[in-house]
């Protein structure tokens, strides 16, 4: 009987033990090795002379969290799924709005701001992301999607300049949670690029003796 009492606790131990958890792998777009050299290349050498003011990145409902989003083409392209042990640093949002920031600054002659900033702006940037996914074509073959929206706005007058979306895709190189993160950040990149190619065509030089600029706290709040 004892042995029998003594099994049966040794068994009540094994079934309340915790099980050991998958650690779960936190991914941001690493160091912008490449960002120097490829905004030179897609700006071609050209550089933006006027104070700009990026704001946060907007992203709907489903973005808003740092999950690594996937899609299945081949079963449901409107279903979103997310990786269970893997996710973002940071919302996509606000990891392409400090990838964006950091980018423009490097070919910027004048100032690139934030709201936190409090800063002076001639022109205003607003972006709207609209899809920054793993799209799944077969079960061993995927691709990144991104999609954003750019307005460019004059501060003084608060008229839009300019407004373009941008579409990019890049293959992965493995059907998995690391293969997304790679290829949504090799993606982001490129699209930033063309960001800034179509920043340097539309955005006028500043004019010092306009007057338009005005604080961030008198424009944005």
């Amino acid at each position: 009987m004892r042995k029998l009492l003594v099994l049966a606790l040794m068994a009540l131990a094994g079934c309340v033990t915790p099980r050991t958890q998958t650690p779960i792998a936190v991914y941001d777009f690493g160091l912008q090795r490449l960002a120097t050299a490829s905004s030179a290349e897609t700006s071609g050498n050209r550089r933006l002379k006027a104070s700009l003011f990026v704001a946060d990145t907007a992203a709907p409902a489903w973005l808003d969290s740092t999950g690594i989003h996937y899609r299945l083409a081949y079963h449901d392209l409107a279903q979103s799924h997310a990786y269970a042990n893997n996710r973002w640093a940071a919302t996509p949002a606000i990891l392409l709005t400090q990838r964006i920031r950091s980018r423009i600054a490097e070919i910027n002659d004048d100032a690139v701001v934030s709201a936190a900033d409090g800063a002076r702006a001639d022109y205003m940037l607003r972006l709207e992301l609209e899809e920054f996914t793993q799209v799944f074509d077969t079960t061993d073959q995927s691709r990144a999607v991104i999609k954003i929206r750019a307005s460019l706005i004059e501060s003084g007058t608060r008229l839009p300049l300019a407004q373009r979306s941008f579409s990019i895709e890049q293959a992965a190189p493995a059907a998995n949670a690391q293969g997304a993160v790679r290829a949504l950040t090799e993606a982001s990149d490129k699209l930033i690029g063309n960001l800034i190619v179509w920043l340097i065509k539309e955005l006028p030089e500043k004019n010092k003796n306009s007057g338009i600029a005005r604080t961030i706290s008198d424009e944005y709040q």
